[in-house]
């Protein structure tokens, strides 16, 4: 198995965000977590990330326990998490912000080359080189936000809402780049709120409730759903209405 998780359970001090949650994801595989504002899909994510501590529970990448390890550690693994906001650095420049994506990577040489290929994918990123990071508008930092993620050559690249705050011209660039990523040989997990987007773009789902995983499946079945038509699918066409 690549990537799962197992029984995790996660509280903020009394209060249980994650009830047990079991996932699991294939190497190659785009896997999507849906769920609404509030259901523990960041926590998560941050939870693999290691900023936060299951109790219990564990998390397993390519047959070894991650869970407790700290977060550089998780990255240097091959684990990467962009994060919901970009969290882009604004006060660096669009090249200082990608070359801080290869902060922990050993082969420093090739730094440089890997920047050239993720300009190919990214070309408006070349354009806005020189350009503060905080000076970019939301889909350009969202490419910002995933070419320094691509920069740490990720095996596991971790989405959470990359869709969210976007016009609707970058939200349809950004689905399409994460298939490119992932025909690039990148597995990927990605968290939205978006269910129609991410299951368009996925090959299997979860849906996460208050903490808990109450559905799994195929994309296409979980489309065609009546349970996820009505509490997923319908929200977001009443929202884009």
């Amino acid at each position: 198995m690549f990537f799962q998780t197992n029984n995790l359970h996660v509280a903020y001090g009394k209060i249980q965000a994650l009830h047990g949650v079991s996932l699991r994801i294939e190497e190659g595989e785009i896997v999507t977590l849906i769920g609404a504002n509030g259901a523990g899909k960041s926590t998560f994510l941050k939870t693999i990330s290691g900023l936060l501590k299951p109790r219990p529970g564990e998390i397993i990448f390519r047959g070894e326990r991650i869970d407790g390890r700290l977060p550089h550690l998780i990255t240097q693994k091959g684990v990467v998490q962009i994060p919901e906001g970009r969290r882009i650095f604004p006060l660096l420049t669009v090249n200082e912000n990608l070359m801080m994506g290869g902060f922990f990577r050993n082969d420093k040489n090739n730094l440089l080359k890997e920047k050239e290929t993720i300009f190919e994918g990214f070309p408006i990123l070349k354009d806005r080189q020189n350009q503060l990071g905080g000076t970019l508008s939301g889909g350009e930092q969202q490419m910002l936000a995933m070419g320094r993620a691509l920069m740490s050559r990720p095996s596991l690249l971790m989405l959470d809402e990359p869709s969210m705050g976007l016009a609707p011209v970058y939200v349809h660039r950004v689905f399409e780049m994460i298939k490119e990523i992932n025909k690039k040989g990148v597995t990927i997990l990605l968290v939205e709120q978006n269910a129609q987007a991410a299951l368009n773009v996925a090959q299997r789902g979860y849906v996460l409730e208050t903490g808990s995983i109450v559905m799994e499946g195929d994309s296409q079945g979980l489309l065609l759903n009546d349970r996820v038509k009505q509490c997923y699918l319908g929200i977001e066409e009443k929202l884009l209405t």
